[in-house]
Formats: structure tokens, C-alpha cells, sequence
């Protein structure tokens, strides 16, 4: 039976936020596809979790050409969900990729900056998942070994052929973002968006990048707000992972990463969350979009029970002076 969305998908459960000074809206809360659904997860548990994002109004899926593993394997993944679930839908939809990592073999397959490598990977991302067009195309890393502007007229190429409707970096320090802003307003591109790492454990784009975000008029979309996990209550009791979390897979998270400090730390936020009737996960959500400057928060989910306990975040009520100053307090 063809997908039929929920019709009461935009009833106001999902909060949309201006995008910087565009005229983009964000959901508050954006899926990602970094985890979870490439070619050696479950095919249909990936289905399921898109269906169910857009039917609580999550209308952004966001991407990049090495998503998987294995590489590539989400885009293709995506191409087959978009052409059988959500193809009538796509003007509903914003959807994202990036290039900057490695991704094929030889002297210009990345890491890289450069047009050649920017280019091409923009036009295997799109044919990869079907589309005519990404709505956003970010830079995903700087590279120092490429001109800026470089980087920058690879992007305003895309966007002039109406393959990316607006542009974007990720992982660039503040000084690059307002270099490559400045570049890209000489074409008349502006930089619509910023994609950094941010939680209450990685606190580094408190140090600049927001203040630049705000002078270039470009919005902010946080990928790891749960610190690739580490803020939800799987880890709380000190034991052995899970099977099937990502310490177990210690991939991206490794053992290391979880000390005795740490764990201090998260059993403590544990406790406020728990005053607020949230969760760990949830709270840790919040706390990212308190900040004006953040459009809107990148989670992951492995269930749809993860993924309805994450979007539920944004029912409850603004965490309070005294709780924020709580939370400044066990972060040091």
C-alpha cells in the first residue's frame, strides 16, 4: 500500500525556526543519516524511521556522499526511499549532502576541497539518490591545501546550475566561515547555513563561531547533540555497552571517551533531566536549542522509539535560569 503521510504532520508539534537572515525554515529537530541507515543496516527499520520523522514534521533529511558504510551506501538507500515514499512530497522536503572526505580512489577523490572533487561529488551524490537538485550542499571540512576560493566557486557553480538551491560548510573555524562568506557575497551567493558539532560535552563554537554565524547572517544546524550517545542513559550505570550502540561498535565512539569524569557528569545532568520529567537524551536536545542562533538540532536514531523520545524534546517547557546555571555548574 503506497505511504500516506499523517495529515496532521504540520500541526504544530514540530516548532520551525528562520534559518539566519534567509527565508528558510527549519525544523527545530532534523534527521540525519550519518548512522544507522547505510548498506549494512536493516533496509526496512531505515524506511520506517523516515516515515515516521516526516509524519511528526521533520521535513529535513540530511546527507553526505559518504554516509554508510558503505560509502555512498545511505545516498543509495535515501534514492530508493525518496522514489518510493516521498517523490510526491518533495517540494515538502529539504534535503542536504556534502563532500570534503575521502570518498573514491586516486588523487581526486578527497579528502578534498577542490572543484574537480567538490563537483564531481555533488553530481554522484544527486544520481546516487535520484534528484535533480539538493536543496542544501555544504563544503563538509576545510581544507588547507585548497584555495578558499576554490571551495567557494565550486559551491556558487552548483547553485547557479540549480543543483543546490542554497550552500553551506561544515567543520570550518570561524575565521574560514567569514573568509568563505565574504567570497561567496562577492557572487551573490550568501552562506546559508553552518554545520558544527555541538553538546554539552563539545562546547568549542561557544568560542566565536556563533558570534561569526550571527554577523554573516548564516543559520546554524548542530550535528552530535547527544555526543555520538554519550548523553543518554545507556551508559549511566559504568558497564559494558550494549550491543549495537555505537561504543560497542567503536567506530566513531570510542571506549576512551566515556571516563570516570564524564560518567561524574552525566549522572548528574541524569538528575536535572529527571527533575524536568525528561530524559537525559531530550534534555540534551533542549539544551542546544536554547540558543536562538542554533536553527535547529541533527539527531540520529537507531528505533522509533529513540527517534519519538527525541522529537518529544520539544514539548517541554525552556529549561529555567536556575537549571541552566545547574548544568553550568556540573560542566565546569
Amino acid at each position: 500500500m503506497p505511504y500516506q503521510p499523517d495529515t496532521q504532520r504540520y500541526d504544530g508539534r514540530m516548532p520551525y525556526r528562520r534559518c539566519g537572515r534567509s527565508g528558510l525554515d527549519l525544523p527545530a529537530i532534523s534527521l540525519g543519516l550519518w548512522q544507522n541507515f547505510g548498506g549494512q543496516d536493516v533496509f526496512e527499520t531505515g524506511r520506517a524511521l523516515l516515515r515516521r520523522a516526516f509524519d511528526r514534521g521533520v521535513t529535513h533529511f540530511d546527507l553526505a556522499n559518504n554516509y554508510g558504510p558503505p560509502y555512498g551506501s545511505a545516498e543509495e538507500n535515501f534514492g530508493r526511499w525518496m522514489a518510493q515514499d516521498f517523490a510526491p512530497y518533495r517540494d515538502e522536503l529539504l534535503i542536504s549532502s556534502k563532500a570534503g572526505y575521502d570518498m573514491w580512489p586516486g588523487p581526486y577523490g578527497g579528502p578534498s576541497g577542490s572543484r574537480k572533487y567538490v563537483i564531481a561529488s555533488a553530481e554522484q551524490s544527486l544520481k546516487r539518490m535520484g534528484l535533480d537538485y539538493v536543496d542544501i550542499f555544504y563544503s563538509h571540512r576545510m581544507d588547507a591545501t585548497t584555495p578558499l576560493e576554490e571551495t567557494a566557486g565550486a559551491l556558487a557553480h552548483l547553485h547557479r546550475q540549480g543543483k543546490a538551491l542554497y550552500v553551506g560548510v561544515s567543520n570550518y573555524t570561524p575565521d574560514a566561515t567569514a573568509r568563505i562568506a565574504a567570497i561567496l557575497a562577492e557572487e551573490r551567493i550568501p552562506l546559508l547555513i553552518h554545520q558544527p558539532r555541538y553538546s554539552m560535552l563539545e562546547r568549542t563554537i561557544e568560542k566565536g563561531l556563533l558570534d561569526t554565524l550571527e554577523q554573516t547572517g548564516s543559520g546554524c544546524i548542530v550535528f552530535s547533540p547527544l555526543a555520538q550517545g554519550l548523553l543518554t542513559d545507556k551508559y549511566l550505570d559504568g558497564g559494558a555497552p550494549a550491543a549495537g550502540t555505537r561504543l560497542a561498535k567503536a567506530r566513531t565512539l570510542t571506549p576512551d571517551r566515556l571516563t570516570d569524569a564524564v560518567l561524574d557528569k552525566l549522572r548528574g545532568l541524569n538528575t536535572i533531566a529527571q527533575a524536568r520529567g525528561q530524559s537525559l537524551a531530550q534534555m540534551a536536545v533542549a539544551w542546544v536549542l536554547r540558543d536562538p542562533r542554533v536553527t535547529s538540532a541533527l539527531i540520529g536514531a537507531r528505533t522509533l522509539e529513540q527517534l519519538d523520545q527525541l522529537l518529544d524534546a520539544v514539548n517541554a517547557p525552556a529549561l529555567t535560569t536556575d537549571e541552566l546555571a545547574a548544568i553550568n555548574a556540573l560542566l565546569g
